[in-house]
């Protein structure tokens, strides 16, 4: 912390803060460091801050560690293998996103063609689901994964374990809806599922198809700006269920605006044990992200401490 003459500083430990307040201008400085404990006792005893309260809460309790597009870090995205690894992993719950296709299956795949994974250029709903099926979307990341196919969601359903969710994020319209809420009763694991996607008015119309599953609206992501608590209110007049957001976008203030409104908080993508441990104790209820196992590990050492 620069030695500004005159300054005030409060250190919250729970979130990891440091507030400065220079003699002109108001600047606000995060840090997010393994090390913060240490480096605040060391402020506390210059008298440089005083402190709120010096207990960290247990970073892990309540929190959803979710698999983005599987443990997408070390296996290729929206693919068996990526899902199963997930779940070996410890997972608490995975993401697929997911198309209908011409003969109106449902697959897990997350453009809306499929060059990005297959090197191939096919449109995934003008195209009949067997025909994506021969396609070898594994390759691309490692040549250990040559051979996986596009899986059906029925497929991904058949891996979810007892205890564990699936959040199955919509990329197409309302078309989908009749044949996922057929698919999702078929696999008997309707109470494991969470639906998230960023239409609005496709997250209202799940909801009037399937009051039971939770459904929650995915935001864009925010450059150089946070998210607007206004964005509660819209969410809870949608009557969906919760708010699925950026990391970078998020604050005290809208979190507490999420919660005030009772709806459930879930932020993407966060692979930085930290800042995921930040966002934590900010209350968020889930942390989407690309590497699992590594983010429970490490978090698990952050509450320790």
């Amino acid at each position: 912390m620069p030695g500004v003459a005159g300054q005030r500083a409060t250190l919250d430990f729970q979130l990891v803060t440091v507030n400065t307040w220079p003699t002109e201008g108001v600047l606000i400085v995060e840090s997010m460091t393994l090390f913060a404990p240490m480096y605040a006792s060391l402020l506390v005893a210059s008298g440089r801050i005083r402190h709120r309260h010096l207990c960290l809460a247990p970073l892990t309790e309540n929190l959803k560690v979710i698999a983005h597009r599987g443990a997408s870090h070390q296996a290729p995205e929206n693919t068996l293998a990526s899902v199963e690894l997930a779940w070996q992993q410890g997972a608490d719950a995975v993401e697929v996103d997911v198309h209908l296709t011409r003969d109106r299956r449902i697959v897990a795949i997350h453009d809306p063609t499929t060059d990005r994974t297959a090197g191939t250029h096919l449109e995934v709903a003008a195209t009949h689901s067997s025909r994506l099926r021969r396609l070898d979307v594994g390759r691309h990341k490692d040549p250990r994964f040559t051979g996986e196919r596009i899986p059906y969601l029925e497929e991904v359903l058949r891996t979810v374990p007892a205890g564990r969710q699936l959040f199955v994020e919509i990329k197409c319209g309302p078309e989908i809806l009749p044949p996922l809420a057929d698919t999702v009763t078929r696999s008997g694991k309707r109470s494991q599922i969470v639906l998230i996607g960023f239409d609005l008015d496709t997250m209202r119309a799940a909801k009037k198809i399937m009051p039971d599953v939770p459904a929650c609206w995915l935001c864009d992501k925010r450059i150089l700006t946070s998210y607007s608590r206004s964005l509660a209110r819209q969410a809870q007049a949608g009557g969906v269920d919760g708010l699925d957001v950026h990391w970078s976008g998020v604050t005290r203030r809208f979190i507490r605006a999420v919660k005030a409104a009772g709806l459930r908080l879930y932020i993407w993508t966060v692979d930085d044990p930290a800042q995921a441990a930040r966002l934590k104790t900010l209350g968020a209820d889930g942390i989407t992200t690309n590497r699992p196992s590594r983010l429970r590990r490490e978090i698990a050492v952050l509450s320790s401490r």
